[in-house]
C-alpha cells in the first residue's frame, strides 16, 4: 500500500471511524494539541506562563447573597470593610475593581501579563510553601527602584497570609482577564479522582 492509501486509512480512522478505540485516539490528540501547541501559544500571547487557571478553593468567593453583606461581613475580630480600610481601599474603591464579586471555586480564569498589576487586580503567583499556584487580590504595591513588590488577600480571608506578605514580580504567573464560571470543576474533579485512588497526594 503507497503512502497517500495509508494517509487515507488513518484520517478515516481518526475523524470518520466511531470505534473506541478511534474515540481513544481523539482523546489523546486533543490532549497533545492543547497542551503542547494551544496552551503555549495562548501563553506567548498573553504573556504568561500559565494562560489557563482553575480556582480551586473558596479563598476569593462572596458567599454573602450581596456586596453590603460581604463587605460588613465579621471575620474575627473585625469586618472586611475594616480590614480594607487598613490598606487604603473604601467602598467605592472596591466595587470598581475587576471582579468585585470575587471568583468562585470551580471557575476557570484566563490570565495575561501581571507586569503591570495595580491594587485591586486578582493576580496569581507561585510561593516555595505552596504546592498550587494562588490566586488572590493585590490590596497594596510597593514600588521598588527595577521591580515592584505586591501583598494580596484572598476576598473571602479575614487577613493576608505569611506567604503574601511581600510577593515579588517574579514570582506572580499573570492576572485575571477573563472569567469562565463553573468549566474548572473538570480538573478539581479529576484531581480529586486521583487522589481518591492513591495517584497523588
Amino acid at each position: 500500500m503507497n503512502i497517500k492509501g495509508i494517509a487515507k486509512k488513518v484520517w478515516h480512522f481518526i475523524w470518520e471511524d466511531n470505534s473506541v478505540w478511534s474515540w481513544l485516539v481523539n482523546i489523546v490528540l486533543a490532549f497533545v494539541i492543547i497542551k503542547f501547541m494551544v496552551y503555549p501559544g495562548l501563553g506567548l500571547l498573553l504573556g504568561t506562563t500559565h494562560p489557563i487557571v482553575a480556582v480551586v478553593s473558596g479563598s476569593m468567593e462572596h458567599p454573602e447573597p450581596s456586596f453590603d453583606d460581604w463587605w460588613s461581613r465579621e471575620c474575627l475580630d473585625s469586618n472586611q470593610k475594616e480590614i480594607y480600610a487598613k490598606y487604603g481601599i473604601d467602598k467605592t474603591m472596591f466595587e470598581g475593581f475587576s471582579y468585585e464579586g470575587g471568583l468562585n471555586k470551580g471557575d476557570i480564569v484566563i490570565l495575561r501579563s501581571a507586569k503591570s498589576a495595580n491594587i485591586g487586580d486578582i493576580i496569581v503567583f507561585s510561593t516555595s510553601t505552596r504546592v498550587e499556584p494562588i490566586i488572590h487580590r493585590a490590596v497594596q504595591v510597593t514600588k521598588g527602584s527595577s521591580k515592584n513588590s505586591f501583598k494580596t488577600k484572598g476576598d473571602n480571608n479575614c487577613g493576608s497570609a505569611d506567604f503574601e506578605q511581600s510577593i515579588s514580580e517574579d514570582e506572580l504567573i499573570g492576572r485575571a482577564l477573563f472569567r469562565i464560571p463553573l468549566l474548572g470543576w473538570i480538573k478539581i474533579g479529576f484531581v480529586e479522582l486521583l487522589q481518591l485512588v492513591g495517584l497523588v497526594a
